[in-house]
């Protein structure tokens, strides 16, 4: 009973955790679903946030400053992608992977630069020495915080994909093609896209470090999986609410999130060896991913009509046999 007690009382600090991840799977939804490119720019844009929000902070910069250098400092990780990929010709995946191991040099330079060193790892943010948005101290606050930070996320990017230049970045994921013989650069809203993903994926990431208390090295390692799984469980469980509305899908990939953090406490609860947790979040991610793929193959309409139009020549060619 008591070990049951403390599973639920630790379900306000998941729920916090997967709103903060939801708004790093927004970013992911952006080149994922939007643009159509699998960008792996994540796992060290996320750590380039917190790093740089962690930094300044412990240099005496106020918060705002520190989160908006936060920001920029993301959308100029997804810049760099947006270049390598566009001007350079690399594929996006691999261009994603370049950044990356970039920014994990980049990510020890700075969080050491705020200690006077040559690199470090970790960076305390505590909560008890920093006047801090969130923290896991005051799991009430924290929520409050973040769901507003949330709808006001969904709110600016729902106005922002309903202007012209919106549209045509999500025309440019639908049909890159049928997007340049209507005259769009279609090489800018890539670049465009990247930034603003990666500007979000970092902001998550200031508050990431501001929530947990540290920025570290380590902390963006295997965030692309999670940040899937938010997007394809949201899609999965609340997408039917969501086909027409880019906001409300914008909110299931916040509400994937959440229940992605809420089946990670109860495996925790239910003694499964942590060691595995990444196992299991890379299977819940492909497992999903198929799950489109096996509705088409074995469960469409179009399969069963198929089948019984194949049935009816069959007979006909035996009747004609006969």
């Amino acid at each position: 009973m008591e070990t049951l007690l403390n599973y639920f009382s630790s379900l306000p600090a998941a729920i916090a955790q997967g709103m903060i991840w939801g708004i790093m799977a927004i970013g992911v939804y952006i080149t994922y679903k939007v643009l159509d490119i699998a960008d792996l720019t994540v796992d060290g844009s996320i750590c380039t946030g917190a790093a740089v929000c962690a930094a300044m902070m412990t240099m005496g910069y106020s918060l705002p400053i520190a989160m908006i250098c936060s920001f920029i400092a993301g959308m100029l990780a997804g810049l760099l992608t947006g270049i390598f990929h566009t001007f350079m010709g690399i594929p996006a995946i691999l261009a994603g992977i370049l950044t990356q191991l970039m920014l994990w040099s980049i990510n020890l330079k700075i969080m050491g630069l705020a200690l006077e060193k040559q690199s470090a790892a970790n960076l305390p943010l505590s909560a008890r020495n920093f006047d801090t948005l969130i923290s896991m101290l005051d799991i009430n606050r924290t929520l409050i915080v973040i769901s507003i930070a949330c709808v006001l996320l969904i709110a600016i990017l729902y106005w922002f994909f309903g202007t012209e230049y919106g549209s045509a970045l999500r025309a440019t994921g639908a049909n890159l093609g049928m997007s340049r013989a209507q005259g769009i650069n279609t090489n800018a809203t890539k670049i465009v896209g990247l930034v603003l993903s990666n500007g979000i994926v970092a902001l998550s990431g200031a508050l990431l470090a501001q929530y947990q208390g540290n920025a570290d090295i380590n902390m963006g390692r295997g965030a692309i999986v999670i940040g899937l799984a938010a997007v394809i469980i949201g899609e999965a469980l609340f997408g039917w609410f969501a086909k027409t509305n880019f906001a409300l899908k914008l909110t299931t990939v916040v509400l994937g999130g959440i229940v992605y953090f809420i089946v990670y406490s109860t495996v925790i609860y239910l003694g499964l060896d942590s060691n595995y947790l990444k196992m299991l979040s890379a299977i819940v991610v492909a497992v999903f991913l198929a799950v489109p793929y096996w509705k088409n193959k074995y469960f469409s309409g179009k399969r069963i009509k198929n089948h019984t139009q194949k049935s009816k020549s069959d007979k006909e060619v035996k009747n004609n046999d006969a």
